[in-house]
């Protein structure tokens, strides 16, 4: 069984630079209600993260990055 394989993106955006880490999804948990979540990209900032979308295997860097500037575009705030 292969393990998962964490990967780190940085995006430039309105002068800044943001960084994202993927993470492996999380499966089931019944009994505690949880649903299986997908492999997913996270913006990483101050020590938090919060869950910006589900990794594409094999995606284009530069889709990738389109797709992570449009995130920005509508949750990111000056």
């Amino acid at each position: 069984m292969s393990r998962y394989k964490n990967e780190q993106h940085s995006v430039s955006y309105n002068g800044r630079t943001f960084h994202f880490i993927s993470y492996e999804g999380r499966g089931a948990s019944a009994s505690q209600g949880i649903a299986a979540t997908p492999p997913s990209w996270f913006l990483v900032n101050a020590g938090k993260r919060w869950q910006v979308m589900p990794q594409v295997p094999d995606q284009s860097e530069e889709e990738l990055n389109r797709l992570l500037k449009e995130w920005l575009n509508s949750n990111v705030t000056s």
